[in-house]
């Protein structure tokens, strides 16, 4: 790519090859201070070759998704967070759907404590999490397993979802439009999604914030159509007043505190810390 400097050409490279690139971290090895790592960042941003994510950023795609394992580390610890509130949310005695991503996985491992679930999953990581678990039956949907990430997609999963009726469903998004919009990258994997939403009495959304800043061209479904929205920080307006006026419930499971702006400058780039979840209406 023309016009990029020697070390921000570093900076995509290892971006391309991790995932994604930490401020702190690029200003170790660059020695460089952390002011001119955010600006090489920005400079990327602006050319649409990267995403910012809290304290760094992830390679920017419309088309085609990060590899599964870059995508674990990816907002780490905002999915491990999400994923333990949301299951706060789940009672013991339930049936579930629990869809493929990283942050439903999160979601699985935190319901291992949870007694006398009925889980049914297209995702093979979800099945490997949860099957020893003696209080926990897990169903896996039958098809094409996908090697990338171990989804279970195609037909025959969609068709073994449709004979089912469950209280719950967990889904992720690829990205999330500021109209409302829940997109993915894979069609046969967003048609599964459109089987679980269909079958469940309720649906959770689990999402990080850095899906509020990314484009995906399959459309699995409106934010209208589900009932809860976990996610690591407050909505913005639009998408926000969206779910007030058709009364889905959002829960943010870390909240930024207030605080002066040299405050969050300081707190943009620090690694971040699990808040007590909170519920906003």
């Amino acid at each position: 790519m023309t016009g990029l400097t020697h070390r921000q050409a570093e900076i995509l490279n290892i971006a391309r090859a991790s995932g994604r690139v930490m401020v702190e971290e690029l200003a170790r090895r660059f020695e460089v201070s952390a002011q001119t790592i955010r600006k090489d960042l920005n400079d990327l941003c602006e050319r649409r070759s990267l995403t910012r994510i809290h304290g760094g950023a992830i390679i920017a795609s419309g088309v085609e998704n990060l590899a599964y394992e870059a995508r674990r580390f990816v907002a780490a610890d905002e999915k491990k967070a999400i994923g333990a509130a949301a299951a706060s949310l789940i009672p013991n005695g339930c049936s579930l759907f629990i869809n493929i991503g990283t942050t439903t996985e999160e979601v699985a491992s935190a319901l291992t404590s949870h007694e006398d679930l009925l889980v049914i999953t297209n995702n093979l990581n979800v099945a490997m999490l949860l099957y020893r678990h003696p209080r926990i039956e897990v169903v896996v949907a039958g098809g094409t397993v996908r090697r990338a990430d171990g989804a279970v997609v195609g037909s025959t999963a969609t068709q073994l979802i449709g004979q089912f009726k469950v209280d719950y469903a967990i889904i992720g998004a690829s990205a999330i439009d500021e109209e409302g919009a829940l997109l993915d990258f894979d069609y046969r994997e967003v048609q599964v999604a459109q089987a679980i939403i269909a079958n469940a009495r309720s649906v959770m959304l689990v999402a990080d914030s850095t899906k509020l800043r990314r484009s995906a061209p399959v459309r699995i479904a409106h934010i209208t159509q589900i009932q809860t929205f976990v996610t690591d920080q407050e909505l913005p307006e639009r998408l926000a007043t969206i779910c007030h006026s058709k009364g889905i419930e959002v829960m943010a499971a870390m909240p930024k505190g207030d605080g002066d702006d040299e405050a969050q400058g300081e707190a943009q780039d620090a690694a971040p810390e699990a808040a007590p979840v909170v519920r906003l209406r």
